[in-house]
């Protein structure tokens, strides 16, 4: 079997770590929710020495992820657990959560779900990043972002690029606070929450 790649991953994973080195400063462990490739699970462990880093992914995607660790061999990255939104989550509690390029993928009820989940497994003061295209009052930040929406639900009719300020609603009704919304490359955004 090839080892799976995304060129997003590759060429999105530099702007990412450099919010996330002071952003997860003072995390000790950190769940990534939707790991993919299993390639930005391997570079963060990499760089962010300081944490225990454990992916997740429905079942179907785990045999790529682990060819990612098996290469890299770090001591602080975990194997992936299995996570679909529609069942309990695998963990107890966390201190941060990342996820990248799922929201505009998973419907909005799985949404939902997701933040359901932080709701119950987010430590005290424990941090949230969402990366990915989002929307501001119903407009998106590109032309190409409009395309890709189209593209998305031509795929799926229950994906679409959503609401920055849905999500931002869900995240307050789940005990968060924003803190920073990021500027990314390729119309891209970094929202970071913490828990009060």
């Amino acid at each position: 079997m090839d080892k799976p790649f995304s060129q997003a991953c590759e060429n999105n994973k530099l702007p990412i770590l450099n919010v996330l080195e002071a952003f997860f400063s003072d995390v000790t462990d950190v769940l990534e929710v939707g790991s993919g490739t299993g390639q930005h699970s391997v570079h963060f462990a990499t760089h962010l020495a300081h944490l225990q880093w454990h992916c997740s992914d429905r079942e179907v995607n785990h045999p790529g992820i682990l060819q990612w660790h098996q290469e890299a061999a770090l001591t602080n990255l975990h194997a992936p657990l299995t996570l679909d939104l529609n069942d309990p989550w695998p963990v107890e509690t966390v201190n941060a959560i990342f996820t990248a390029n799922t929201m505009h993928i998973i419907s909005w009820p799985l949404v939902e779900r997701f933040f359901q989940g932080v709701a119950k497994h987010l430590a005290p003061k424990g941090k949230l990043c969402i990366y990915g295209p989002f929307k501001y009052q119903g407009k998106f930040t590109s032309a190409s972002n409009a395309e890709f929406d189209a593209f998305l639900k031509q795929q799926d009719a229950n994906s679409a690029i959503r609401d920055f300020e849905a999500i931002c609603q869900l995240a307050e009704q789940a005990g968060l606070s924003f803190v920073e919304d990021v500027q990314m490359p390729a119309n891209n955004q970094l929202l970071l929450f913490k828990r009060q």
